[in-house]
């Protein structure tokens, strides 16, 4: 059967699910990746919203409402008047920054030197990479790791993908589009699949040096964005169920409880 979400293809008598780092449908776009994008240090920098842009005012709402007390639900929830693409736009930026800044933490560690190409995935599962000019090759999971990480910041980086200037109606037009919308599904995917990997091969380091919370908060977060706009395929949530549908729950039932109260008023 040709596949609807994913590619996969088994192999081996108990073969995990072969997850080709490629969409088809609504999400394309791939481009080559550059090797300079982090530091001196090989760690990756995270991206800055310049001030008095629209990414800017967008990232002050999310900042301000967790800054205030307010919880995940009205954090995510996009502004009344602000435009909902600008708003995934900008939250992909930050996401990333999460994964980049817990990543780099782990990105020294002589322990990642020991994965073999098909290793260190979600149990029952395996990631390929393609830059989608060839056939999606088997890496590692730190391998697979990093390459999203460079692919993510290059596309950041250009101004013609993530406009970041004092034009807002400019800025707008390019997060309106279909081509901009792709990008984010795929942004949104990968990062998704790096919190998997993650938490099944690097959350006891992680909670040795006391990051667990940090950790558990940005998942939150992130899941609680992309449930909120169904930014992650279900096919693509499925070898990660266990992992997601408590916070799910707590999204929907805090959600819920968000909806009665305001009936109340």
């Amino acid at each position: 059967k040709k596949p609807r979400t994913l590619a996969v293809r088994y192999r081996r008598p108990t073969p995990p699910f072969l997850f080709h780092d490629w969409c088809h449908c609504t999400f394309v776009s791939h481009s080559t990746m550059k090797t300079s994008l982090p530091n001196s240090s090989g760690t990756f920098q995270p991206m800055r919203h310049r001030s008095g842009t629209l990414r800017d005012r967008l990232h002050g709402y999310t900042k301000r409402t967790l800054g205030a007390g307010g919880s995940i639900n009205e954090a995510v929830a996009l502004p009344p008047g602000e435009s909902c693409a600008g708003w995934v736009a900008v939250h992909a930026i930050d996401f990333y920054n999460d994964v980049s800044t817990i990543w780099t933490v782990m990105s020294t560690d002589p322990y990642l030197n020991s994965f073999r190409p098909g290793e260190g995935f979600p149990s029952g599962v395996e990631y390929r990479w393609s830059d989608g000019r060839g056939e999606a090759i088997s890496v590692s999971a730190p391998v697979y790791i990093e390459k999203v990480l460079y692919w993510i910041a290059e596309q950041i980086n250009d101004e013609t993908k993530f406009p970041d200037d004092d034009d807002e109606e400019e800025a707008l037009r390019v997060f309106k589009t279909p081509q901009f919308a792709a990008l984010c599904g795929q942004i949104f995917r990968r990062l998704f699949r790096v919190y998997g990997i993650i938490y099944s091969s690097f959350f006891g380091t992680l909670e040795a040096l006391d990051m667990a919370p940090h950790l558990n908060t940005c998942f939150k977060h992130f899941m609680f964005f992309c449930t909120e706009f169904g930014l992650l395929p279900e096919r693509e949530i499925e070898p990660l169920e266990v992992l997601v549908k408590p916070i799910r729950k707590q999204y929907f039932t805090a959600k819920q409880g968000g909806a009665a109260a305001a009936a109340t008023r």
